[in-house]
């Protein structure tokens, strides 16, 4: 989206190996799960990407981004006043941040992703569920998280322009979130044909190759000054 609210983008984790080669999360989180460092890791992100996003945006600049975190997150103690102490240090508006959870994660522990997320919203960040869509029981769930966003699982919404299923479950998601007072968000956009398909189901905003490729933060600063002029 790059309406009024500005220009949102989405943090991507991914770790060089001795080689030199870049690994994706599925390579290195579950060892890291394995062997307890998530909430080390999940820290680091939070201190990393909102330092880089203080060098990287003026506070005139109406740039979003959002951060994936851990199903860790949801039973560490320590991590809100965590995040409160990095959004003094960085002075950053907390509206500019927003946080992701998958939507397994959530269903997996409701009392607690509930209890997180309104904490998170006090503070005043924006909280989306990732992966929406992807859980067998959704919409029952979805009544008793408070989130600002849903993302619309990526495997309805990659082939839509040619599957009447998958059309039709990101038309729902869609509806349902709006009903609710969310905004939806469609991941895996990689062709004009799909962004038109979404437009005309009035999805809020769209995430994917056929908008943007991945790129290092430190270019997002010069980025958004491209898109938003």
């Amino acid at each position: 989206n790059n309406g009024d609210e500005g220009t949102s983008y989405e943090l991507l984790l991914r770790s060089v190996n001795r080689n030199g080669e870049i690994e994706l999360p599925s390579t290195f989180i579950p060892a890291a799960e394995r062997y307890s460092m998530m909430a080390s890791i999940d820290r680091w992100v939070i201190r990393t990407a909102l330092r880089a996003y203080a060098q990287s945006f003026d506070k005139q600049q109406r740039a979003q981004i959002a951060i994936n975190l851990s199903g860790n997150s949801l039973t560490d103690d320590g991590l809100l006043k965590f995040i409160r102490d990095e959004i003094n240090y960085t002075e950053i508006p907390p509206d500019r941040l927003c946080f992701e959870i998958t939507e397994m994660t959530a269903i997996s522990n409701l009392a607690q992703a509930k209890q997180f997320i309104l904490s998170l919203k006090d503070v005043g960040c924006c909280f989306a569920l990732d992966d929406f869509g992807s859980g067998l029981s959704s919409f029952t769930y979805l009544k008793n998280l408070p989130v600002d966003y849903l993302k619309i699982d990526g495997s309805f919404v990659l082939d839509m322009a040619n599957d009447r299923i998958g059309h039709a479950m990101v038309a729902a998601i869609n509806q349902v979130g709006h009903i609710m007072g969310i905004k939806t968000i469609a991941e895996c956009v990689e062709t004009t044909q799909v962004i038109e398909q979404l437009r005309e189901l009035n999805v809020d905003y769209v995430q994917g190759y056929a908008i943007a490729r991945p790129m290092p933060m430190e270019n997002l600063g010069k980025e958004y000054l491209n898109v938003s002029k």
